[in-house]
Formats: structure tokens, C-alpha cells, sequence
């Protein structure tokens, strides 16, 4: 899954959860799987800052830190 399509589950998951619909089981599994979501998303973040990398005044490539 795309991290798009990980942050609109999580947006779903987080509307569900302000829901008063919502039964506190649900909202339990929604925010384990809310949370586990979360995680990922941090994980393909860091992977993606890890890649940057920046150009220096004189053109050459710098690491992203």
C-alpha cells in the first residue's frame, strides 16, 4: 500500500473513532489499527528522508540529515 493510500485509511480510522456510533471494542481495534498504520507511515517517512539528498553551494551532493 502507497503511503497515500495508508494516511486516507488512517483519516477513515480516526473519523470512525470521533464516531458516537462507535462501540468501545470497535474503537479499540480502530485505534490498534490506527496506531499500526501510524507506524508504518513513520517508516516509509524515514526511508524516503533517508534518500533525500541535498546539493551544496558548489553542486555536489550532501546526504539529507
Amino acid at each position: 500500500m502507497k503511503l497515500e493510500e495508508k494516511l486516507k485509511k488512517l483519516e477513515e480510522s480516526v473519523a470512525a473513532l470521533e464516531s458516537e456510533d462507535i462501540s468501545l471494542e470497535a474503537a479499540f481495534e480502530e485505534y490498534e489499527a490506527g496506531m499500526e498504520l501510524v507506524k508504518q507511515c513513520n517508516a516509509m517517512i524515514d526511508k524516503v528522508e533517508k534518500a533525500v539528498l541535498l546539493l551544496s553551494a558548489d553542486g555536489e551532493k550532501v546526504e539529507f540529515e
